[in-house]
């Protein structure tokens, strides 16, 4: 018997022609020549152009395998639209449509197939799939970029036949134009904002060795970290930015994306210990590179908290770019990659709302806290996950978990009291709480004085002034949250912050927009459903409150009118809410 073939991670696509049995016994001869029509397209352009190998052919379905998950998503959407041309001049009968689905694990691969479960997996999302259909798994949705390869619409969870747990889904679709960066405007009598914003993405290597990805990121996070000290710039998010590690996107095209008339980007060569940078800062208005500079340092020096070879990149751009305006500091230790992959998983895992992902986002986020003891941002968002306990209705007693937050963020203060964000998420927690709210409003305003790139600061901001300031001030400060971070990972967050700010106005079509802006990327989360719900009610579309009012029941059926107002301070807007689920027929108790 030969050896068991390697396993490698993989990503899969499974696809298949839906009611191809029906259309076969209609018209065999024409549907079979369509299909192999089909089959020449997808195995000598799309797949290709795609990096995709085809595993097999089925007859009436094919099975494909990728390296990467924006790959397959690419490849399913082309292929999805060879159809098209075909179905137009079709009665909707003989119309040919796909169904697919998308799923990466690790898989045992050899030169004629790859197996394992993950396989079946892929198959099973298919099947779940409507006509023109591409559904994923949490695997591929995690590798994706929202507004940069693909449009998503969360499906839930749902349970499969003969697999062990439910699975969640995402339906993909193609980015439109009109979906691509659409940018809050500016209220009128707010001063613009008149600093020049900059984008820096990750360097690229040289090098096609795995282990010399991390030096780009952390080329990458350096010079974020530096730039944002000063207030002159608009430094475009991290977890924005990253977005387009490895896809061959113009400066121009970057530009348009995260709202940013600089790009600085650039490559590097590893020689041993030693790396060449080879940076170029773009004027994306201009359309024209305005400087460019080679630089060579030690690989270690990259690590270190006052980096000689990151200094001099920064001061050189910011002398093209400011004249020298910006601050020559690191604040950040640069993480190792490891933990940054566990800090990632744990921010994205809080973020996703479900018991389970919220269990294995405090697991992930604890273990970076004691790899890292030292170091303030793992305890600023272990300090966020209490928060997110209590605001997802998980926590028995709400007071307890907001005074762990205050806590826990009190721990990173001590560790950096300059951090922006552990002020901001413990001014948050104190907001919530409503016992201090004038500590909470100067922990707030110097976190953001401290960092005026730092959109979670202005984020918790708007919620500040959303409970116990001015609606008009909310507004203008989750607008501007959103500017930060177009392509953010959590950016239905942000969307639903501007949901409840427009609630405190009054403002309830916007409110339902946002709403359903942020469903689309997270339909677990409370917050979103309860505004929904009360903007449809406040517009009188009682049938659509009651109907998400009962999918609020569903997600959270131990909910009653005091456990709500428990769970957070008595502003004008929860009361609000409450009045609403109380004419719904929810319990006082």
């Amino acid at each position: 018997m030969p050896p068991l073939p390697q396993q490698r991670h993989k990503v899969v696509l499974v696809l298949d022609l839906v009611e191809s049995v029906r259309l076969m016994a209609a018209n065999e001869a024409a549907v079979i020549n369509q299909w192999r029509g089909f089959m020449h397209h997808a195995t000598t352009q799309v797949l290709p152009a795609c990096h995709g190998r085809l595993v097999k052919s089925l007859g009436d379905g094919l099975l494909a395998e990728f390296d990467q998950p924006t790959d397959a998503v690419q490849a399913a959407l082309a292929l999805h639209r060879y159809f098209a041309p075909l179905n137009q001049t079709l009665p909707s009968a003989q119309q040919l449509h796909l169904r697919a689905g998308i799923n990466a694990t690790n898989l045992y691969v050899d030169e004629n197939d790859v197996y394992g479960q993950g396989v079946n997996l892929a198959a099973r999302v298919a099947d779940l799939a409507s006509p023109g259909e591409t559904l994923v798994t949490a695997s591929v949705f995690d590798g994706i970029v929202i507004g940069v390869d693909a449009e998503v619409e969360d499906r839930g969870e749902s349970y499969l036949k003969h697999w062990p747990e439910p699975v969640r889904t995402w339906l993909l679709y193609p980015v439109s134009s009109d979906s691509a960066a659409v940018r809050p405007r500016v209220p009128e009598g707010v001063a613009a904002d008149f600093r020049p914003s900059i984008a820096v993405v990750p360097f690229e290597t040289r090098s096609h060795a795995a282990e010399q990805y991390v030096i780009g990121e952390l080329i990458a996070d350096g010079v974020i970290a530096q730039l944002s000290r000063s207030q002159n710039l608009r430094v475009i998010s991290r977890m924005s930015t990253t977005a387009f590690r490895g896809r061959q996107r113009t400066a121009d095209e970057i530009g348009q994306r995260l709202d940013a008339s600089f790009v600085l980007g650039g490559s590097y060569v590893t020689y041993g210990d030693k790396v060449v940078i080879m940076a170029e800062l773009s004027d994306n208005q201009r359309g024209e590179v305005i400087w460019a500079e080679r630089l060579t340092g030690d690989t270690h020096d990259l690590l270190e908290l006052q980096s000689t070879l990151l200094d001099a990149l920064c001061s050189a751009c910011a002398k093209a770019l400011l004249n020298e305006l910006v601050q020559r500091t690191l604040v950040l230790p640069v993480p190792q990659l490891d933990s940054n992959a566990l800090m990632l998983g744990g921010i994205t895992l809080m973020h996703r709302s479900t018991p389970r992902d919220l269990q294995r986002s405090q697991q992930l986020l604890e273990a970076v806290v004691q790899r890292h003891k030292r170091v303030a941002t793992p305890w600023a968002w272990l300090a966020k996950w209490h928060i997110m306990q209590v605001v997802q209705g998980l926590s028995p007693e709400p007071a307890r978990d907001f005074k762990r937050a205050i806590d826990t963020a009190d721990r990173a203060l001590d560790l950096e009291p300059s951090s922006s964000l552990a002020m901001a998420i413990k001014g948050h927690a104190l907001c919530h709480l409503g016992e201090d709210v004038g500590a909470s409003r100067r922990l707030l305003q110097e976190a953001s004085q401290s960092n005026p790139n730092d959109a979670m600061a202005w984020l918790y901001n708007s919620v500040w002034s959303q409970m116990w300031g001015k609606a008009e001030d909310s507004v203008t400060e989750a607008e501007n949250a959103l500017r930060l971070s177009p392509l953010d990972p959590q950016k239905y967050y942000f969307e639903m912050m501007l949901a409840a700010s427009y609630a405190a106005l009054g403002r309830w079509e916007q409110v339902v927009e946002q709403c359903n802006s942020s469903l689309k990327k997270n339909r677990y989360h409370l917050p979103t459903i309860r505004s929904l719900m009360t903007a449809q009610h406040e517009l009188g579309s009682k049938e659509e409150a009651r109907k998400t009012f009962e999918v609020l029941l569903a997600l959270q059926p131990d909910l009653t009118l005091e456990k709500y107002l428990s769970s957070g301070g008595e502003s004008p807007l929860r009361r609000r809410v409450a009045k609403v689920m109380e004419s719904l027929g929810l319990p006082r108790r």
